[in-house]
């Protein structure tokens, strides 16, 4: 395929897209025009084979293919209302998978709505990871905040441990910090909370900052009544998730908060730099 027929594809479908309802559409008519059908009966078998497809992947077709009303202009400013669709990207992927692989720009497209698609996946994954490191580091620093409240009430670091390893075991519905560990496949020489899922890391966040907020609150001292506060809010804590539907203690492991800093830090760095200057 020659680069001058590339690029105009690629600024056809980029052209075609809209916003339906604030999601990215292709209108099924302009579809079908780009990817070289001049008949409408005949771009339909592709839409019916594409929402099968799009069923069988488990996918509502109604969350990707949206009946709409098109007007068209005819002869002599006379206008006629026809059949059309409103396709997300998906859809459109799936159309053109399921069109005349033997027409350039039904190749054209498999590639493009394959990439575009991927491409969007890879930026939900991205943001996903951004958003648990980023609550990693929170509960680190809600932990760093705890710690100061109360060796300052005569609590040193082995009873601060020992208060942390009690409010694991209420949030974890009894479960101890070391048999999570085990429960989760956590090598002994990391903490729990790297191998948490973002939820969890939140949680116990949460629980951290009211025990932080409730012994300067209560004047609470010594390692007894700050244990009792800490067990009291990871408990409440729990207490709402399970009314939820959720276990802490069942829901399972992630990577290892660590490694996805690493990659999250070696992807920035393989960006493209920006340039010095606007050349003008």
């Amino acid at each position: 395929m020659k680069k001058e027929l590339i690029a105009e594809l690629f600024d056809r479908f980029e052209k075609a897209c809209y916003l339906y309802e604030d999601v990215e559409c292709w209108s099924a008519r302009e579809l079908m025009e780009i990817l070289g059908y001049s008949k409408w009966e005949n771009f339909k078998n592709a839409l019916e084979k594409a929402k099968t497809a799009c069923e069988k992947a488990g996918e509502k077709t109604t969350s990707h293919f949206v009946d709409v009303a098109k007007t068209v202009d005819l002869a002599k400013g006379a206008k006629r209302k026809v059949e059309d669709m409103a396709l997300t990207r998906y859809a459109c992927y799936l159309v053109a998978q399921n069109s005349d692989p033997t027409k350039q720009e039904v190749a054209f497209a498999q590639t493009y709505f394959a990439v575009q698609t991927r491409k969007q996946e890879l930026i939900e994954k991205r943001l996903l990871d951004v958003e648990r490191v980023t609550a990693r580091e929170k509960l680190s620093q809600s932990e760093k905040k705890l710690s100061q409240v109360i060796y300052e009430r005569a609590v040193d670091e082995k009873g601060f441990a020992l208060i942390r390893s009690k409010g694991d075991m209420a949030l974890f519905g009894g479960f101890s910090t070391s048999e999570m560990k085990l429960k989760l496949g956590v090598p002994d020489s990391k903490p729990l909370a790297d191998f948490l899922p973002s939820l969890t890391i939140k949680a116990k966040d949460f629980a951290t900052e009211l025990t932080s907020h409730n012994v300067l609150e209560k004047d609470l001292k010594g390692q007894n009544q700050i244990t009792k506060e800490h067990v009291e809010n990871n408990t409440a804590v729990r207490k709402m998730l399970v009314q939820r539907g959720i276990k802490p203690e069942a829901l399972p492991p992630a990577e290892d908060v660590s490694k996805v800093k690493r990659r999250l830090v070696s992807e920035e760095k393989s960006l493209p730099k920006a340039a010095d200057k606007i050349e003008k």
